[in-house]
């Protein structure tokens, strides 16, 4: 098998039916496996969805049972149309036909070698092919096996490198829950409160630029920030995601970037949502004047498998090169199995151009739901790509309540905000474009029902 690419495929990729709803969701089955669910799953959140016994507070939701493309089956064999695609992971979509191909064989040839010590040729591919992502020919990278991984990494890189410990980080930012980039949280306090005094206590945060009148105040903050002489790194989402899809300005970039050569700063780019074509682009945050030092890939990465990377200039990953030794490792990390799927997920991204496709298909996607919503005066549409958002205006909780009423039309979104007041669309990029029209229809009049 040859890990610079994989055979075409030989089958139309499969999953890309209408809804089909058997039973209101939660279905029976459904309820019954999230009843045990809620018996030993750890509780999360302020409420508990369910209490065992308390028929006041019903199981919400649905429990997966199986999923193909852009099809997911319940328990109670209802189908839906995933716009949320595991928070925009399956990039590819669900059991894609290549990635399944490149699984099968791999598994009859290694599942995981010994990590750094003794590399399976897999890892050893999938390095080169995401250094040559970053124009830097000496480029490095350093695998992980989730996003915050990847982020934990960067920032030690940082610090390493300058030997500063502090970092910018912005309003209604999300990195991961991990210790290191639980620190630069900006989305809710409440994720950081409870583990202060373990997180990182140089961490400044400034806003993040909505619109091109806030630029200029935000640079402002960071300069005031930077001057300071504590900062070693700014750590920032080319888009904001679970903020609420924030398309910043597109001076934003270059400017932050100025600033962090004027002080001798690392620009950190956070692309586990953005990156890999979710936004239209292969890497959002590469463009000709601005290049990020070190760059954070995630969630599509692995076409379903759990595996993630920091790839940054070679220069700057040469301050791991040291005495006594200093790692960053983990015993999954660069498997040969997720490996090999996510040399599988480059190679089918480049073949199909996926990320032209989410830009075209994300675009017509924007303007029908423009188009529709535009009777809905408080309701705004943004977004890059097939990373969209629909804005239900100052009304907390509003987007879970909208979320709900189309999971019962068969479409499954998810939220985003400070307040879960956004509805955040992001399909596979793979999205059978028939698709879109039912969608926007089953939209239209559930927005309606909430009396926006």
């Amino acid at each position: 098998m040859s890990f610079s690419e994989i055979p075409p495929p030989v089958e139309l990729v499969p999953g890309q039916d209408l809804p089909e709803i058997k039973s209101r969701p939660p279905g029976p089955s459904s309820r019954s496996w999230l009843v045990r669910h809620a018996h030993r799953s750890a509780p999360m959140g302020a409420k508990p969805r369910h209490e065992p016994g308390d028929l006041r507070a019903p199981p919400v939701g649905i429990v997966y049972a199986s999923a193909k493309g852009s099809n997911v089956v319940d328990v109670d064999a209802n189908r839906y149309v995933d716009f949320a695609a595991g928070f925009g992971a399956m990039l590819v979509g669900h059991s894609h036909p290549s990635i399944l191909r490149v699984l099968d064989l791999q598994s009859h040839r290694l599942l995981m070698a010994l990590g750094d010590v003794f590399p399976a040729d897999a890892k050893v591919a999938l390095l080169e092919r995401l250094a040559a992502l970053h124009p830097d020919p000496s480029a490095r990278v350093m695998l992980g096996q989730s996003g915050a991984d990847a982020v934990t990494a960067a920032l030690k890189t940082a610090l390493l490198f300058t030997g500063k410990p502090g970092v910018i980080a912005f309003g209604g930012a999300y990195h991961g829950l991990s210790h290191a980039p639980l620190a630069a949280c900006g989305l809710r306090a409440s994720y950081r409160t409870p583990f202060t005094a373990q997180l990182n206590p140089h961490v400044a945060f400034v806003d993040y630029p909505a619109q091109h009148d806030d630029l200029d105040r935000v640079l402002l903050q960071a300069r005031a920030v930077l001057v300071t002489g504590q900062i070693g790194a700014v750590l920032v989402e080319p888009v904001l995601g679970r903020g609420g899809v924030l398309v910043p300005p597109p001076a934003f970039l270059p400017e932050i970037g100025k600033l962090a050569r004027e002080f001798g700063v690392l620009c950190i780019a956070d692309e586990i949502w953005t990156g890999l074509g979710r936004s239209g682009k292969m890497l959002f945050s590469m463009r000709s004047d601005f290049t990020p030092d070190l760059v954070c890939l995630g969630k599509g990465l692995g076409g379903g498998l759990p595996v993630s990377a920091l790839i940054g200039r070679g220069a700057v990953l040469e301050a791991w090169r040291r005495e006594p030794e200093v790692v960053h490792t983990s015993t999954f990390a660069g498997a040969a199995l997720s490996s090999a799927t996510a040399l599988a997920s480059l190679d089918l991204i480049s073949r199909e151009h996926l990320p032209e496709r989410s830009e075209r298909l994300g675009a017509k996607l924007r303007s029908m739901l423009e188009a529709r919503l535009a009777r809905f005066s408080k309701i705004s549409v943004r977004g890059v790509g097939l990373m969209l958002a629909i804005d239900l205006g100052d009304r907390p909780g509003r987007a879970t309540q909208l979320a709900s009423k189309l999971l019962e039309c068969g479409y499954i979104t998810s939220t985003g905000g400070g307040r879960r007041e956004v509805l955040v669309l992001t399909p596979p990029l793979t999205l059978g474009e028939a698709l879109l029209d039912g969608f926007v229809d089953a939209l239209v009049p559930c927005v309606g029902a909430l009396g926006a």
